[in-house]
């Protein structure tokens, strides 16, 4: 089916402005996604950064405070527990955040305690006195055990604290008990809120979570995902020590834009390696891409619809001489006699119109010549046979199209004529030269189609023909023996009977190898086999008889 120039033309500026403004969108559109994500990435990044900070500042002020107070002569150096109930009493009631602050003894005995709460009780199986005896403990997030119902709780939901302890010194700098403190849970939902309240209002179902180190538990998030484990790459990349944001697909199967900070202490205190996540869904965040698609898609339409207007116009300027040149062309292919017409409305047609004449002759010229080489290039100038370049060519296609056939195979018959040396030395190059042409002509006369008779030089010759998968030795043995009863027949040069002979050597591919090269050289070494045997005979590169040593 052809189309004519002019309606190629017109659909080729309309498929132009499509494809341009496709372009021009996605482009558009991926520019806005990424700098969108990257806007809000690195708005998640700053929060979850900052929210890390709060955390690790909060816990470092209370450390700083536990610290101060252990080192308080009330502490120290005095025996009045009431004293110290006073003292831990006041702490408490300044910073809210502890829920329970408690003295005990070297043992782990509670001597003192705000509210009295476990006053006497023996806390030395407990790790807040176990590794607070030790040296300065802070715990990650825990339930309550022995507070959770001795502490108020109108929420009515699980307690959750944080420890902090140390031992106390003397004077003398020996261990005289521990200072032991339960920190709530709640400050965290507290810098949790405080964060959220930065967003706009328009910044939409944005979550605040946090991840322990040890087991990657959700601590402190959305309803459903509290105590559940998260196996992301944001929470691994945060705790090798990586802060960033990236899109990722979450436990749910929906994909989040998630910025993830790393909570590596303030000070001089080291941190419990909270991950702080900050996630908003991906079609939440990319919403405003939505309008920029639909402005793209406007605007592609309307562009097509000009380019096809001006493509009309050009298209119908541009194709009317060309059609009629097409038409004295289309006369010319009809053998008509006709004037090319020299067009001067643009330059290059003016050159068409010039070069028409002079390429119909210089073509006629240039196909007898490309014939003329064709023929040099592939047929030996002296039998007329297919040569190599003929050969590769030949199996060039041949193998492309055999590949996969199980029901054909390969046969490669080397030749060497039995008797020529002497017939060359004794009646001259000449005759000899004229037994050659003689061979091929009869070699040419076995020939079968799809099959093709090579001379590869000198008395050499090379059979390829296709036998059946079944029996392609036989077939190929059959065709053999009829080369040689052929040639074994008297030739007549110069007014003289002359009797020569031939050996062949042949292989199969596949059979023998997969490798046109080495198939050939596997035929050759036949042949040479066939020679060493007494001529004048054919024998296969796996033949029982063909030695070993050979192969």
């Amino acid at each position: 089916m052809s189309f004519k120039l002019r309606t190629i033309l017109v659909v080729v500026f309309i498929v132009l402005s499509l494809v341009l403004s496709g372009t021009l969108g996605w482009v558009m559109n991926r520019y806005a996604v990424n700098s969108i994500k990257e806007e809000i990435g690195d708005s998640l990044f700053s929060t979850a950064h900052n929210t890390a900070d709060k955390l690790d500042n909060f816990m470092w002020s209370r450390s700083g405070e536990m610290d101060l107070l252990a080192r308080l002569p009330v502490l120290r150096d005095s025996n009045n527990t009431n004293e110290v109930h006073e003292m831990l009493d006041q702490l408490q009631s300044s910073f809210p955040s502890f829920s329970w602050i408690g003295y005990t003894d070297i043992h782990g005995k509670v001597l003192a305690s705000t509210d009295n709460i476990l006053l006497g009780a023996d806390l030395s199986e407990r790790p807040v006195y176990k590794e607070g005896i030790k040296k300065k403990f802070i715990g990650d997030v825990h339930d309550a055990v022995l507070l959770a119902k001795l502490l108020p709780n109108p929420s009515g939901e699980p307690l959750q604290f944080v420890d902090i302890s140390l031992p106390v010194m003397n004077n003398q700098g020996q261990k005289i008990g521990v200072l032991a403190a339960h920190m709530s849970w709640d400050w965290a939902r507290e810098v949790k809120q405080s964060v959220m309240e930065s967003f706009r209002q328009s910044d939409k179902d944005i979550e605040v979570l946090i991840v322990s180190q040890k087991d990657q538990v959700v601590l402190l998030g959305p309803d459903g995902l509290v105590g559940q484990k998260l196996s992301l790459s944001s929470v691994q990349k945060a705790q090798s020590g990586k802060s960033g944001w990236q899109l990722e697909q979450w436990p749910d199967g929906n994909n989040y834009l998630t910025g993830y900070a790393y909570g590596d202490g303030y000070m001089d205190y080291p941190g419990l390696g909270w991950t702080v996540l900050v996630r908003q869904p991906e079609s939440t965040a990319l919403a405003a891409v939505a309008d920029i698609n639909t402005f793209t898609i406007i605007a592609g339409v309307i562009a097509a619809a000009v380019f096809a207007l001006i493509g009309w116009f050009l298209a119908n300027k541009i194709s009317l001489p060309i059609r009629e040149l097409t038409g004295r062309a289309d006369r010319l292919s009809k053998r008509e006699m006709v004037d090319i017409p020299v067009r001067r409305s643009f330059h290059e047609i003016e050159i068409l119109s010039r070069s028409l004449r002079t390429m119909v002759s210089s073509l006629v010229q240039k196909d007898v010549e490309l014939d003329n080489m064709q023929a040099i290039a592939h047929y030996d100038h002296l039998t007329g046979l297919p040569n190599r370049n003929a050969l590769e060519t030949y199996l060039e296609h041949t193998l492309a199209v055999h590949e996969g056939n199980e029901e054909q195979q390969l046969c490669f018959l080397y030749i060497d004529l039995d008797g020529f040396k002497k017939v060359n030395d004794s009646l001259g190059h000449q005759a000899g030269d004229v037994l050659l042409q003689k061979v091929a002509q009869r070699l040419s006369s076995l020939s079968r189609e799809n099959d093709i008779t090579v001379r590869l030089g000198g008395d050499e010759f090379l059979v390829v023909l296709h036998a059946s998968s079944e029996h392609p030795y036989d077939e190929a043995r059959a065709y053999g023996e009829q080369i040689i009863s052929l040639l074994n027949k008297p030739f007549v040069l110069e007014y003289q009977k002359i009797n020569i002979g031939c050996s062949i050597g042949g292989a199969i591919y596949t059979i023998d190898s997969d490798n046109p090269i080495e198939i050939v050289r596997m035929a050759d070494q036949a042949l040479y086999q066939s020679k060493r045997a007494g001529k004048n005979r054919i024998t296969f590169y796996n033949d029982e008889s063909f030695p070993q040593s050979a192969m």
